[in-house]
């Protein structure tokens, strides 16, 4: 028993990050149908659910890895790289639950252009992550890793659309609503959901990191 476990292991990471992945596109596509759906109220229930289903299975996958780093002998790629991948993830997830939790708790009533915008341009963002992660295991091949580069590239592209609508949206918020109450709740919205493209650029900057010293 003692022998087996100093045996060099090198774990399923890969598959975690990708399991990981796949859950961050259910969400954020959950939170897409909340939205194309929220004036229905038990639609809007129902893909509240799914988000958080999908967050928490996403920490589940999370705390697989972080335990897989501490009883792995041997690991494919450097142990802060995983742990720094799998959590920056991780956050995005969180991120996407917290847009969901924040409406229902300021009671936004309707969705706005800008929340529709920022929103397609999240799950847009939550797919091309996941893209990238599931070439991390092929990195090794040229043309593999230039295609995970080009997809990292690609979320730095719609991080700074996000930044656009962000920056128009504020915009119009402080220069047309008058109510300030909506005007607090529509902002928290609005940095939440561009908070969540930040953090798929800050997953990329992790991959490329990743692509550049083992590639």
């Amino acid at each position: 028993m003692l022998f087996g476990k100093l045996l060099p292991r090198e774990g399923n990471f890969f598959e975690m990050f990708n399991q990981h992945a796949d859950r961050i596109v259910e969400a954020a596509q959950a939170f897409s149908k909340l939205v194309a759906n929220y004036s229905d109220a038990d639609l809007r229930a129902k893909y509240n659910q799914e988000v958080d289903d999908a967050e928490r299975a996403a920490d589940r996958v999370t705390h697989e890895v972080n335990k897989a780093i501490h009883i792995t002998f041997i690991t494919p790629i450097d142990r802060e790289q995983i742990h720094s991948l799998i959590n920056t993830m991780d956050d995005v997830a969180d991120l996407i639950q917290d847009s969901a939790e924040t409406m229902a708790l300021y009671d936004v009533r309707v969705m706005t252009e800008e929340i529709v915008r920022l929103t397609d341009l999240s799950v847009k963002c939550c797919e091309r992550l996941r893209d990238a992660v599931k070439l991390l295991a092929d990195i090794a091949d040229t043309a593999t890793a230039e295609a995970a580069l080009k997809t990292c590239e690609e979320i730095d592209r719609l991080e700074s659309d996000a930044d656009r609508v962000m920056r128009t949206a504020m915009s119009k918020l402080f220069r047309e609503q008058e109510d300030v109450r909506e005007l607090i709740k529509l902002k928290a919205i609005y940095e939440l959901l561009e908070t969540i493209t930040d953090k798929c650029e800050d997953v990329a900057n992790v991959i490329e990191g990743i692509i550049l010293e083992n590639s």
